[in-house]
Parts: C-alpha cells; sequence; structure tokens
C-alpha cells in the first residue's frame, strides 16, 4: 500500500462509498439502507463521505445498460476528481460489475485505493484480493466501527494490520486476513440514515413506478440459522440483533416525513425470532397510533397466531416466509432448522386471520428433492393460494460463494442458458461481467444451477415461471381442475386419472390407457346434493396435464367442458380485472352535483353456481355443491387493498346495466327511483359519481356477456 502515504498530508480522506449497478427492479425501488446508515455514522464522525448508488443511476439514464456500463460507471464516480479511498458495497450479484468498475477506476486515478464490502464478499475475501490486484482491501462484516479505523490507517499512510474485520494486501503483495470484529450488540447507537446523502426517495418511485412507497428500515442484522443456501447466518456469524423496539417505531414513524414513502420495509431477515422484541415493537406502534403500514421477512416456526393478530393491528400488511420445501427431509437436508411437524398451511391461515398477505419463498430442485417431494410442495402452494391474499413465490438455487451448497456442490454446479439465475437478476449481463464469470466460475457460483440434467433444470424453471401467477390468479379454478381429474374426468381430452395426453383423433377412450371416466353427475336446479367425490389429482399433474396442450391456463379450464369450472373461471376473472383497476380516483363528487354521472366500480357475475360455498368447500376440502337456482350473482369491486366480492339480486344487476355514462338527472327520468336504489348501492361500494368531464364510459361499467355461464 505504497501509494497511500501520499496521504498523510490530507489528515482525514476524501472517501466515496458506492453501490454498485444492478437491474433488479425490487433492489433499485428504494435507496439501499446499509448504505444510508453507514453514511450517516461517517458523516456523525465528521468523515468527509460521499454515498452514490450506481443501481439508481442505472435505472435513470445516467448510466447505459450495455457493454459500456463499467466505464461509463467509473467516469461517473471520478466526474467531481479522484477520491482518495472508494469503497464498492456489493452482493453476490454485483460483485462482478464491481471488480470491472474497479479496474476501470484504477486504470484512470492510480492512487486511489479501493475496498469492498458488503454480503457479496462472503468466503471469497481472500481469493478476490489474490486474483485481482486491484483490489486494495475488503471489508468483512459490519462497517461502522471497521471503516472509520480504515480510513484513519489510509490517512496516515499506515498498512492494516490489526485492523479487525479486514482482509488486505500488503505493499510485497502478500494477503492477510485479520480476526472477524465482533458485532455491534446494542444498535441503538446507530447512527441516523443519511437520506440526504443519495437521490430523494420520490426520485427512487418515480423511475420504477412503484407506488407502494416502500421504504428500507435497517431493522436489525445478522441470522443465527446457517441454511445450506444462504450466506447471510455467515456473513453475521450466525449472530442476530434487532434494533431496539422503540428506536425501530421512532424509523418507521419518521418515514411519514419522507416524501414518497407510503410505507416500510423491515430489512432483517427474522422478525419474530426475538418474540418479546416483536411485541414490544407491535405495542409502541399500537400505544403511539403511529399509522403507517410495513411488512417484514420472517420463519413460519416463528409466527403463531398470536404474534400474527398483534402484527396485523400494528399495521403489519405483508410478510415474506422462507418456507423452502414442504417436504420435511428436505428441509433438514438443507439445515433450515424447522421443526417438521410444523403445520404450514395453519400459519397461512393466521395470517389471512390477521389480515397480513403471506408471501411463500419456496425453492425448487434443493437436495433430497424427488418427485415426490416436489409434488408435496406444489400441493402446499396450491392448498395455501386458497386461502385469502396468498403470494407464492418459486425459485431455484444458485449455489453461492461460502454458504454450504456452495462449498459442497459449486464446483460441479454449472450455468444453464436459457435458466436465468434467480440470486442474480438484472446483473451479469455485460460484456465485462461474462468475461469475469466464465474465468472464474468458483468464485461467480451464483450464476450456476446444482448438479442434474437440462430436461430437469428446464422442467422446474418452467415450474417456478408459470405455476406461481396461475395459483395467485385462479387458485379455485385450480383446485376445481384438480378435483375434476382425481374423479377421473377427461375435462376436455385434456386430462383424466393418469393425467394422459390428448388422443389421437378418432381414437377409441380405451387406447389411451385410461379407464372411462365415470358418469357425469346429474345436476338437478336448485339442488344442494352432492354432485362431486373428494378424490383430487396432484397441484403437479395439473400442471403437467396443462403444459402439455400448449395452450394458455384460461383454455385449458374452459376445454374442461365443466360448468362449475368454468364459472370460477369467469369470478377469479372479474377479480383479476377490478384488482387492476383498482378503486379509482376520488373526486368528491355526489348524486346532488349538477350533472353528475354515476358509474359502475363493480363488475357482476352470473353463475349457476353458488360459488362462495364452493369457494368454502374448496377451503375445507368438503365434497362440492352442484348448481343453483335461482342462478347466483355477485358484484366483484376493489375495496382498499383487497377485491370484495358481494352477492347481489337480479335488481342490482339491472341496475348496474343500465350505467351507459349518461347523467343522473337522465336516467331519473328514464327509470323512476333509480337514484334512491343508486343511494343504497353508493353505500354498498358498488357505485360512484363523477363529474361529467371526468368520466368516460368503457365497456367494463355494464355487465359483460362473456360473463354469463350458459
Amino acid at each position: 500500500m505504497e501509494k497511500n502515504v501520499a496521504l498523510r498530508s490530507h489528515g482525514r480522506v476524501r472517501f466515496l462509498l458506492a453501490s454498485a449497478p444492478h437491474a433488479d427492479t425490487f433492489g433499485y425501488s428504494m435507496p439501499p439502507p446499509g448504505l444510508t446508515r453507514l453514511g450517516g455514522e461517517l458523516a456523525r464522525l465528521n468523515i468527509p463521505v460521499v454515498l452514490e448508488d450506481l443501481a439508481f443511476r442505472l435505472a435513470s439514464g445516467a448510466l447505459p445498460a450495455d457493454d459500456h456500463l463499467a466505464d461509463s460507471a467509473a467516469d461517473l464516480l471520478l466526474a467531481s476528481g479522484a477520491p482518495d479511498v472508494l469503497g464498492l458495497s456489493v452482493m453476490g450479484a454485483t460483485l462482478p460489475i464491481a471488480l470491472a468498475i474497479a479496474r476501470r477506476v484504477r486504470a484512470r486515478a492510480a492512487e486511489t485505493s479501493i475496498v469492498l464490502g458488503g454480503p457479496g464478499t462472503t468466503g471469497v475475501d481472500r481469493v478476490v484480493l489474490e486474483r485481482f490486484p486491484w483490489i486494495d482491501a475488503v471489508v468483512r462484516g459490519e462497517g461502522e466501527v471497521t471503516l472509520p479505523e480504515l480510513l484513519g490507517r489510509f490517512a496516515a499512510g499506515r498498512e492494516l494490520a490489526g485492523v479487525r474485520g479486514t482482509t488486505w494486501r500488503d505493499a510485497a503483495g502478500a494477503v492477510h486476513r485479520e480476526d472477524d470484529r465482533p458485532p455491534i450488540q446494542d444498535l441503538s447507537a446507530l447512527a441516523p440514515y443519511a437520506w440526504e446523502l443519495l437521490p430523494p426517495l420520490a426520485e427512487y418511485k418515480r423511475i420504477t413506478g412503484e407506488d407502494e412507497g416502500l421504504t428500507p428500515i435497517d431493522s436489525g442484522r445478522g441470522c443465527v440459522y446457517d441454511c445450506t443456501f444462504c450466506t447471510i447466518g455467515r456473513f453475521w456469524n450466525r449472530r442476530s440483533r434487532p434494533l431496539p423496539a422503540e428506536r425501530l417505531a421512532d424509523e418507521v414513524a419518521a418515514i411519514q416525513d419522507i416524501p414518497g414513502a407510503k410505507s416500510a420495509y423491515l430489512c432483517h431477515d427474522i422478525f419474530g425470532a426475538d418474540r418479546p422484541h416483536a411485541v414490544a415493537f407491535c405495542e409502541a406502534m399500537i400505544r403511539r397510533e403511529i399509522d403507517v403500514p410495513w411488512e417484514c421477512r420472517g420463519r413460519a416456526d416463528h409466527l403463531d397466531a398470536e404474534l400474527l393478530a398483534l402484527m396485523g393491528r400494528a399495521g403489519c400488511h405483508r410478510v415474506l416466509l422462507g418456507i423452502e420445501s414442504a417436504d420435511p427431509g428436505v428441509r433438514a437436508r438443507c439445515q433450515k432448522g424447522m421443526r417438521p411437524d410444523i403445520d404450514l398451511l395453519a400459519v397461512v391461515d393466521h395470517c389471512a386471520a390477521a389480515g397480513i398477505t403471506p408471501i411463500l419463498s419456496l425453492i425448487l430442485g434443493l437436495p433430497g428433492e424427488d418427485e415426490a417431494a416436489l409434488a408435496r410442495s406444489l400441493d402446499f402452494c396450491a392448498d395455501a393460494a386458497l386461502r385469502a391474499g396468498v403470494n407464492v413465490s418459486l425459485h431455484m438455487v444458485n449455489p453461492q460463494p461460502g454458504c454450504g451448497l456452495g462449498e459442497e456442490l459449486g464446483p460441479r454446479s454449472r450455468p444453464i442458458a436459457g435458466i436465468p439465475p434467480d440470486m442474480a437478476l438484472g446483473a451479469g449481463t455485460t460484456a465485462a461481467e461474462r468475461e469475469l464469470i466464465e474465468l472464474h466460475p468458483d468464485i461467480f457460483s451464483t450464476w450456476a444451477l446444482l448438479p442434474q440434467t437440462e430436461e430437469r433444470a428446464f422442467d422446474l424453471h418452467a415450474i417456478a415461471t408459470a405455476l406461481p401467477e396461475v395459483l395467485m390468479r385462479y387458485p379455485r379454478t385450480f383446485g376445481a381442475l384438480r378435483r375434476c381429474a382425481g374423479e377421473g374426468s377427461d375435462m376436455g381430452g385434456d386430462t383424466a386419472a393418469g393425467m394422459g395426453s390428448t388422443p389421437p383423433q378418432g381414437a377409441p377412450e380405451r387406447s389411451r390407457g385410461i379407464p372411462p371416466p365415470p358418469p357425469p353427475p346429474v345436476d338437478r336446479p336448485g339442488s344442494a346434493a352432492v354432485a362431486r367425490p373428494m378424490p383430487r389429482a396432484s397441484a403437479l399433474a395439473v400442471y403437467r396435464a396443462w403444459r402439455r396442450t400448449g395452450r394458455s391456463f384460461e383454455a385449458f379450464a374452459l376445454a374442461s367442458r365443466d360448468g362449475l369450472v368454468r364459472d370460477l373461471l369467469a369470478w377469479e376473472q372479474a377479480i383479476v380485472r377490478a384488482g387492476a383497476r383498482g378503486m379509482g380516483a376520488e373526486n368528491g363528487c355526489d348524486g346532488s352535483t349538477p350533472g353528475a354521472v354515476p358509474r359502475a366500480r363493480a363488475e357482476v357475475v352470473r353463475a349457476d353456481h353458488d360459488l362462495p360455498a364452493v369457494a368454502r368447500s374448496l377451503l375445507a376440502g368438503e365434497p362440492l355443491p352442484g348448481p343453483s337456482s335461482p342462478a347466483t350473482c355477485l358484484a366483484v369491486a376493489a375495496e382498499g387493498r383487497r377485491v370484495a366480492t358481494l352477492r347481489v339480486s337480479a335488481d342490482v344487476e339491472a341496475v348496474l346495466a343500465l350505467l351507459d355514462g349518461r347523467p343522473l338527472a337522465e336516467l331519473e327520468a328514464e327509470h323512476p327511483g333509480i337514484a334512491a336504489a343508486l343511494t343504497r348501492l353508493v353505500d354498498a361500494g358498488l357505485v360512484a359519481f363523477a363529474r361529467p368531464l371526468e368520466f368516460s364510459p368503457s365497456p367494463t361499467h355494464a355487465v359483460s356477456p362473456a360473463l354469463r355461464a350458459p
């Protein structure tokens, strides 16, 4: 580090701290919390620091999303003059681009010392220094204490011997790895965020279009577990510390003063692991009446009904649950540390009862997962999706350096063209990155997949890509198809008891190797008799039958020629449309405003089955009811964050069908008494009034004939 002797005259160093660029939309929709927290600590110590979020610059168009990215990023970092020290914060996915940028900075500013930090260096800190001579040091773990000490050494022109938490290269090129630095025990001592050193939050939201106003909160650090697919526990030396409850409530409350902030994203991976802390935080939110919605990440075995109910009352509306697999053997093989008898569906039910949307995160293709274990995981997803508001997120594992799978299987893992790595979405796309990834596969195994056949890999990738959207859009339709397939219905020639493929034209029924289906049930108008037996096919079998047809899921469902499936599909399509439309802008107009135009906020679905009763039966695993008489009319409308379905009469359906864009006065003249009826429908949330110039008729305001089941 001889070049750092030149820094002695400074007394202090000019430090530029940047996060490496990537194009993962979720990641760049908000400022990186670690960067803002660390910037706040340096500012508190009067250490000159400039923060730069290169992901934001990429998203805003200030950096090109092409092979010139590394050069342009280096130019941007040096635009105001070369810093004495450049720090680059990296994840596993952004390590290649960070190295490419650092190399270009070194070529343009030879006297600048370059330091890496962040989870992306876990397990590779020594080898990075050994192979990439333009990197001077790596900061391991938390930087609040280590980084100021490192900068002080640089300012004095001294080497880093004895600076705990660092790996560094000396003047002779030898690499030294100092002892780990103990983690900060009292997180209440952390500095406030340096929001002012990065672009305004509202700008992050503007360039990404993210309208939930998610604002990151550094709510805790570390993880006590050592799941084989994850590096987080090892990065933090398997220790976990939450931000003190009152301090956390303070930081959540503070976002109310940040333009563009609407909700808080608690970044700690295991909310609820420290149950007294979680309870104290929720009670503080309730006691102080902090009206800020928030979401968190946690484990299913940490969140019981009582705690989830408290979280819901405290403003939690979403929680990401790392399930990984519904098969206990697979979870044990990956050292998840979750008890085998946990009732995962009960946790989903508790979330729904608390008004919290669970995001169920599962990993396909983990070691030990055979076809039966895969089917068990997908059945869990399909059953969970029948609950209210479940999100399903399926992934494939990438054996990152520094995690158990990376150590065990990394050397035999390889990338597969056509399957983007889940852990590196939006990264690794430029020529400079690809070159590094190809030359150093052991360091960049984040881009690799576990050893398996390509056929298996593409099968799992297709499941992870296609099935979640179907389960979230059409959970009841999918559930009804599982029932149909389980009882042996040929489902329009697409599935059967054996989930076989469509036979050749004119082939006799038995030539498929599938026994003929039983006679269809007799549907008697008005009968509540059981129309279907209980057996059901696995979600995996129905998925495979669908994909064999090459059709859209909607076409596959309609091809079943099952009236109940058709009714459920129409209902769920209406729910999807209502969610996409939302509640619409409020304009303050009521029926007394001259020229007021009533508009339908709801879409009406007419069905031959009592669909809410069918939904309850699917959820409970009970026999499904047959057709109802008269037909069921359901009004579907957005209601805040959710979509509500109301049972309505044929008269309400007729009134809503009359709302064609004409003013209320004209409608009342033609249909006396409609104004009074509309007042009741406004109270029910099915109708709203718009001013004449603010209303544009749309076909969705009338009942669509396509939604009427024959």
